[in-house]
């Protein structure tokens, strides 16, 4: 219901940044709750959707011993209501996760034994107890299958690997600045290098490592994709012509179907080795004749600076 109140629900593994993201949802005027048990939500839904509330805007970080049904059901509940409602899930791979342990010396909810990282299976459950294990690894991924049916329900899922704590906060700022009359998706667009990992967040992944590659080009290979040096010899070749052509009636059929299904944010990624001159070309170019089209969309380049 137009002008009716958001909530946004923040769930996500320790350590890949749900204190940032609320912060960073507070700084752009979000009530923001932390900890708050799942069985709660409801009844915070019922005091903000009374007559004469004034909270519109409210932000609910989910704690990480708040699993699978509770969360789900209660989320679930929500979004029967007539609130406007989004889930955004924070993800990072495994390796990133025990560094960031690594580097604060705090201890992850679930490993309560005190040994060093390992790759045993080292998961105890006491009968009608929660789960724990026994090192930083067996915790993360004990968390990871706890949270994937959360992660599958969410709208927004940010991989925080590469972003740093002032990246995030825009990222989230960004995505969560506007009010619920806003479009109801967002795209990005973005590139990468296929060397430095495919982004775990994106939804649709076009290859354009079959371009010709700047990089072997002397004149070319010290400016990046958004240089016009580059960009015009990029999106000069033939090959790249017949591949626009092709791909922009594509994500025009397939937008509007993301859409139906209520997804609030897609992300088109762009890949080439690098990440620096074809596919960020690609991606600018992309981005161009989308925002033609009317399509609410942000542009960012991953690995531009690598």
């Amino acid at each position: 219901m137009a002008g009716g109140p958001e909530f946004v629900i923040v769930a996500g593994l320790s350590g890949a940044g749900r204190s940032t993201a609320a912060n960073a949802l507070e700084d752009v005027g979000w009530f923001v709750i932390d900890n708050l048990p799942p069985n709660l939500i409801p009844d915070v839904a019922d005091l903000v959707a009374r007559p004469g509330a004034r909270l519109r805007r409210v932000a609910l970080v989910a704690g990480t011993r708040e699993y699978r049904e509770d969360l789900i059901a209660a989320i679930a509940r929500l979004r029967e209501s007539n609130a406007s409602v989004r889930v955004m899930f924070l993800d990072a791979p495994t390796d990133v996760l025990i560094r960031r342990y690594d580097d604060t010396r705090r201890r992850h909810p679930l490993h309560t034994g005190d040994t060093e990282p390992s790759r045993s299976d080292g998961v105890e459950q006491a009968a009608g107890a929660e789960p724990v294990a026994e090192s930083v690894i067996d915790a993360i991924e004990l968390e990871r299958r706890l949270l994937a049916d959360v992660r599958e329900t969410a709208d927004v899922v940010i991989d925080t690997a590469d972003l740093n704590v002032h990246e995030l906060r825009d990222r989230v700022r960004e995505e969560f600045r506007t009010s619920a009359d806003a479009p109801q998706m967002r795209t990005a667009v973005m590139s990468f290098g296929y060397k430095h990992g495919v982004p775990r967040d994106a939804d649709l992944v076009f290859d354009c490592r079959f371009l010709p590659n700047p990089h072997w080009v002397p004149d070319l290979r010290p400016f990046t994709g958004l240089d016009h040096q580059v960009r015009d010899w990029v999106l000069g070749q033939a090959a790249s012509s017949t591949f626009l052509d092709r791909l922009m009636p594509l994500l025009e059929s397939v937008l509007p179907a993301y859409r139906a299904e209520g997804k609030s944010y897609l992300t088109i990624a762009m890949g080439c080795t690098g990440g620096r001159h074809r596919s960020v070309a690609v991606a600018e170019e992309v981005s161009r004749l989308l925002a033609e089209r009317g399509h609410d969309l942000q542009c960012r380049h991953r690995d531009i600076d690598r």
